[in-house]
C-alpha cells in the first residue's frame, strides 16, 4: 500500500507542477493544505454562454491513496444547481465512476473512470457538464425535470435566460425561475415551458 501512496502522492505533484507551468482556461486549481497532496481546491469559471457564465464555483476533489486506479470524488463547495450535482455538492458523472461495468446499466464501461485521466480531463469533463447535462441520470431530480421542461443547459435551440449569470450564476432553482422570463407561471409551482 505504501508503494502505491507514493506513487500516487508522485503522480499528482507531477500533475500540480504541469498544471502551474501550463495553466488551463476556465479553472484554477491546487492544494488545500500544502501537506496534503490528496485533497485540491479547484475554482471553475462558469463557461461561457452558459447558466454559470461568469460565475465562480469552488470545489474540493480528494483522491483516493491507490490514484489513479480508483476516481476521485469532486464536490463543490459553492452553491450548486445542476441535474448532475447532488444537493450536498457531489458531482455525478461517468468518469468519477468506478471502472468496469455499470451495475445500473446507464453507462459504457468505457464511459466510466480509466487511469489515462488527469486532473485536468476531470475538471474539462465538469465544465463540459456545466453545458450540456445529462439529465436521463440524474443526480438532482428537481434540476433535470427544470432542464427538460425549460431547454436551458444547452439546448440545441440554444434558449438561455436573460442575463442573470453575472458573477454568481444561475446556481439555484429560484435564480433560474426568475432568469427564465416566465416567473409568474414558475412561482405558482409550475416549471418553465409547462
Amino acid at each position: 500500500m505504501a508503494a502505491t501512496t507514493s506513487q500516487a502522492s508522485l503522480l499528482l505533484q507531477k500533475q500540480l507542477r504541469d498544471l502551474a507551468k501550463h495553466p488551463v482556461d476556465g479553472f484554477s486549481a491546487g492544494l488545500v493544505d500544502d501537506s496534503n497532496v490528496f485533497e485540491w481546491q479547484v475554482t471553475i469559471i462558469g463557461p461561457p454562454e452558459t447558466l454559470y457564465d461568469g460565475g465562480y464555483f469552488n470545489a474540493i476533489m480528494s483522491f483516493p491513496q491507490n490514484y489513479p486506479n480508483s476516481p476521485p470524488s469532486v464536490r463543490f463547495t459553492s452553491e450548486m444547481w445542476h441535474p448532475n450535482v447532488y444537493p450536498d455538492g457531489r458531482v455525478c458523472i461517468s468518469i468519477l465512476h468506478p471502472p468496469g461495468e455499470d451495475p445500473n446499466g446507464y453507462e459504457l464501461a468505457s464511459e466510466r473512470w480509466t487511469p489515462v485521466h488527469t486532473v485536468e480531463s476531470i475538471v474539462l469533463s465538469i465544465i463540459s457538464m456545466l453545458s450540456s447535462p445529462n439529465d436521463e441520470s440524474p443526480a438532482n431530480i428537481e434540476a433535470a425535470a427544470l432542464s427538460r421542461a425549460t431547454g436551458y443547459w444547452g439546448s440545441p435551440s440554444g434558449r438561455r435566460p436573460g442575463k442573470n449569470g453575472g458573477r454568481k450564476g444561475v446556481t439555484s432553482r429560484k435564480r433560474l425561475v426568475d432568469a427564465c422570463g416566465n416567473h409568474r407561471k414558475c412561482s405558482e409551482g409550475n416549471l418553465c415551458g409547462s
